[in-house]
């Protein structure tokens, strides 16, 4: 039987649970850097990216060469049962990636899901609290104590009942949607008036820049605050830098660009280059609130994915990536805001580094109707782009480090045709 795009989306109906979506009705043949090509051998540029999981491109030299050397050796022993020096390297080097200037401890995981709530239990056992306060439009994952953590309900949580109890929503600031800092600060102080008082509270999570949410970026000022905030309060501040993480947003971590440090960091997704890993990063005393055992997986920090990660840290600094994230988000932004004053849809354009997007909106309300046809306007001329946002009208770009100027070039040409194609006029 031929295959093609069609007859795999069938296949896929019947076999694939419907609660395990799919944005775009492609089905990848091959990919290499930042560019894809399905099964029916049409080539696609990609600004997405896996989800902010390919910040050093589709199938890097130097991660396949790193992934194929270790195979040569083990691909699995559990870390928990049998050590590897790999494991232990990759945490040294996180340990002094990672902001903040005090000693440091990490463990490794498989996905960001993991990473949040292993970063909870860490905040919960060394404050013996159990709330936790988080931000409406955050996203920290999908199973089930993520999930109470993300501020979505559709369709994060849709249909299976409200989530576990002990989590808290302050308001994330927005300009754009009349959500000021002092706001966002007052809906905190509101939390202690009427919900949970400050020893009740084990830690505040929150996206440096959000990613799902739509890329509202967390000022320093603001982070300060909380970071002031926790201080006062014994509350530990954790930052979720699943998706800001390994270099998108300009530096390794976005929390660089904040001015302070949080004390534990959820990282995942472009830190081994798309291979499973994630992992919590923090104050060495916070960490070890949790005795032997408490902490880890059969899977977590396999030693195929941690020499993917060495390998991409390798790259970041081989090839001045954190740079080159500056120059793209710079390219982006430049295209972007041009494209703004053709269309009077486009309400804001924003990110922080190469974590770049904007926001459509109509008659002062979002207008999410727009993003379903641009994205496949989009991909019919070869470009996969991904919508984020509370309403879905939020068009993110994650395009791989190592894309080129032309590369970048052509796919905000491309959305420019998408653009006019839905929404006239240009």
């Amino acid at each position: 039987m031929t295959k093609n795009n069609a007859s795999l989306m069938a296949r896929r109906q019947a076999a694939v649970a419907t609660g395990v979506g799919q944005i775009h009705p492609v089905f990848a043949e091959r990919a290499e850097n930042a560019r894809v090509w399905d099964v029916e051998g049409k080539e696609y540029l990609d600004f997405a990216g896996g989800i902010a999981v390919l910040n050093t491109g589709h199938l890097h030299p130097k991660v396949k060469a790193a992934v194929a050397a270790q195979l040569e050796h083990f691909s699995h022993t559990c870390f928990m049962v049998l050590g590897y020096e790999s494991y232990v390297a990759l945490c040294e080097k996180l340990n002094n990636l990672v902001p903040g200037n005090f000693a440091k401890k990490t463990a490794l995981f498989n996905s960001g899901s993991e990473a949040v709530e292993n970063a909870i239990k860490v905040a919960r056992a060394a404050t013996g609290r159990a709330g936790v306060i988080a931000f409406t439009s955050g996203y920290h994952g999908r199973t089930m104590a993520a999930l109470a953590l993300t501020g979505k309900v559709a369709p994060y949580s849709k249909g299976m009942g409200l989530m576990q109890a002990n989590v808290f929503r302050a308001r994330f600031p927005s300009a754009l949607h009349g959500i000021s800092e002092d706001d966002a600060m007052d809906s905190i102080a509101q939390i202690f008036r009427n919900d949970a008082e400050p020893a009740d509270i084990a830690a505040i999570i929150l996206e440096p820049v959000q990613g799902e949410g739509g890329f509202y970026v967390a000022s320093p000022g603001f982070m300060q605050r909380l970071r002031q905030l926790c201080d006062r309060e014994g509350i530990m501040l954790i930052a979720d830098e699943v998706q800001t993480g390994a270099g998108r947003t300009g530096t390794f971590f976005a929390m660089e660009q904040m001015g302070v440090a949080a004390d534990i960091t959820c990282f995942a997704k472009s830190i081994a280059g798309g291979f499973p890993l994630s992992g919590i990063t923090g104050k060495a005393e916070i960490m070890d609130a949790i005795g032997p055992g408490g902490l880890g997986g059969t899977y977590g920090g396999n030693p195929l994915a941690c020499a993917a990660a060495l390998a991409v840290i390798e790259v970041f600094e081989q090839e001045k990536l954190l740079a080159r994230s500056q120059a793209i988000g710079q390219q982006l932004t430049r295209g972007l805001r041009q494209l703004q004053h053709l269309y009077g849809q486009i309400a804001e354009v924003r990110g922080l580094g190469a974590m770049v997007a904007m926001e459509l909106m109509e008659d002062g309300a979002p207008a999410p109707q727009y993003s379903a046809p641009i994205l496949a306007a989009a991909r019919d001329r070869g470009l996969i782009l991904l919508s984020c946002g509370t309403f879905g009208n939020v068009l993110r770009i994650l395009v791989p480090l190592t894309a080129s100027d032309e590369d970048i070039a052509e796919g905000l040409a491309i959305l420019g045709e998408s653009l006019k194609a839905v929404l006239g006029g240009g």
